[in-house]
């Protein structure tokens, strides 16, 4: 809309502003009429003067000025002496109606600046809270892009013709990296790709292309201020009368530069999560190296020591000493085994997209087959098991939960000391809803010196080993893969997994498994 004119108002508003400008004529005229004779012919004339300095308040300059014109000459046909024409036979009464119109005449033409500031201040309001809206939907926005056809039709409402949007969706610009928004004909689109990368405004009043019938505009980051970067165009069909409207083709633009300068920080903020991520991919990587080459050289010289021993002395060394060194070779083997498990699994478990292999399964098979091993790598540490009668069945990937366990009853044995029990407990889950299926909990309990509570979240982490609690003996080596590996298994299956310190001394990890329905069973099944 041009800045020089007043905001529409609409049929109902002008329909009341002319009958209100009638009506102070009408009360003008009658006042005037009702008091000739008591009063003088100057104050009859200060009444014309009000009346049509209230009906401008109402009417255009233009039926203003006609309706005080046509008004004067009434007066002195119709008050003026002689009555009945329009001769004057004092110079007085022409002194008089010369000052009546010169009066009416500058009254109108102030009432009418007035009103047309007040238009412009009208506008520029609008046009501060258009731009406010849009910037404050922008400032928080997740995704800029979803704003844009708020953009487009803010663009429309200046105009009141159909605007078009070539957005980047994507940066750097390609040619599949935009998004077309609103019809653009082959022409306009050339306009719109030109403007994107010029950077530059096109149109009538920009210095280039003037002889267009619409603007171009490029839709500037924080850098582009001089024309040097856009990350998109907007196109502004231009009805006659607005081609040289400056302001409105910079309210435009502001509006445009608003849009590109979200874009840019949305772009800035994808980059920079992109260098974080890689950044923390780079670190994990590392640490991953530094674990690998620190923790699994243990086992790899245990194994290569033993197995040196029985290559070269094997014929000097007993039964018993060979079955020693045999055995010390299967359970470091065994451990380098399990550390090499975690660390994949980990690295499979933080892939996106990951698909688990679930299956109905019960608790006391996954419970017998960690047990089992457990007792094969420590036969002489107390190990118990402990399950609720009646549990449900779990729809879980059986191989992952029982890596769960076995690294926790794992830890739990070599971080514990040899004469303490180890326990590993499944119980339903309490607290939940009514009607939705129980929840299982598998927890491994021992009593050994516990984790300091600064600890109790951050062990969770990856290549973090803790810290015992006041007074404990420091923890044995390992790579800090284990508990990361359960939690993100926990997880995995929608659960969580918790340290919980017990009461007199030790710790319960514990996996909280969410309840499923339970399948139905086939027909002809007990």
């Amino acid at each position: 809309m041009p800045s020089s004119h007043p905001l529409p108002a609409d049929h109902g508003t002008r329909a009341a502003g002319w009958a209100g400008g009638a009506l102070a004529w009408a009360v003008a005229w009658a006042l005037m009429l009702g008091l000739d004779g008591p009063i003088d012919l100057a104050h009859q004339a200060l009444l014309l003067v009000l009346g049509g300095a209230v009906a401008a308040l109402w009417w255009p300059a233009t039926a203003a000025l006609a309706a005080g014109a046509v008004a004067v000459l009434a007066f002195n046909a119709l008050l003026v002496p002689p009555r009945g024409s329009l001769a004057v036979a004092r110079w007085q009464d022409g002194l008089l109606l010369a000052l009546m119109a010169g009066t009416l005449a500058a009254v109108v033409g102030l009432i009418m600046r007035l009103r047309r500031q007040a238009g412009r201040a009208r506008l520029h309001q609008a046009r501060a809270e258009q731009l406010r809206q849009l910037g404050d939907a922008l400032r928080d926005a997740g995704e800029p892009m979803a704003h844009a056809g708020a953009l487009q039709h803010s663009l429309a409402a200046l105009t009141g013709a159909p605007a078009a949007l070539l957005v980047c969706r994507r940066w750097p610009l390609a040619d599949d990296s935009v998004a077309t928004i609103g019809q653009a004909d082959d022409d306009e689109t050339t306009g719109l790709w030109h403007c994107l990368r010029q950077g530059r405004a096109m149109g009538p009043g920009t210095g280039r292309h003037g002889d267009l019938a619409h603007w171009i505009l490029p839709l500037r980051g924080a850098a582009g201020g001089d024309g040097s970067a856009a990350l998109g165009a907007a196109l502004l069909r231009l009805p006659g009368g607005q081609h040289h409207d400056d302001a409105l083709r910079a309210h435009a633009q502001a509006l445009c530069d608003q849009l590109g300068t979200a874009l840019q920080r949305g772009f800035s903020r994808q980059a920079a999560e992109a260098a974080t991520a890689q950044a923390q991919l780079q670190a994990v990587r590392n640490a991953m190296l530094t674990a690998i080459s620190h923790d699994y050289r243990t086992p790899l010289a245990t194994i290569l020591g033993a197995a040196s021993s029985l290559h070269d002395q094997g014929q000097r060394l007993d039964p018993t000493q060979r079955a020693a060194l045999a055995g010390r070779i299967v359970q470091e083997a065994e451990h380098l085994a399990r550390l090499a498990d975690n660390t994949l699994q980990l690295a499979r478990l933080d892939a996106p997209g990951v698909v688990l292999r679930r299956d109905w399964e019960s608790a006391e098979d996954l419970v017998g087959t960690v047990m089992r091993r457990a007792r094969q790598r420590a036969p002489d540490r107390p190990l118990r098991a402990r399950l609720e009668p009646g549990l449900p069945l779990l729809h879980c990937d059986a191989m992952l939960l029982t890596q769960l366990l076995d690294n926790l009853v794992d830890n739990a044995l070599r971080h514990t000391p040899a004469d303490t029990p180890v326990e590993l407990l499944v119980r339903r889950a309490s607290g939940g809803p009514a009607d939705a299926p129980p929840g299982v909990v598998l927890a491994v309990r021992d009593r050994g010196p516990g984790v300091a509570p600064a600890w109790r979240e951050r062990i969770f982490e990856v290549f973090q080993r803790g810290e015992p609690a006041a007074g404990a003996a420091p923890p044995r080596s390992g790579t800090g893969v284990g508990l990361a590996v359960c939690r993100a298994i926990a997880r995995a299956h929608g659960g969580e997994l918790r340290l919980r310190a017990r009461n007199h001394g030790g710790s319960s990890f514990e996996c909280h498994l969410p309840g499923t329905a339970q399948p139905a069973p086939a027909e002809g099944t007990a």
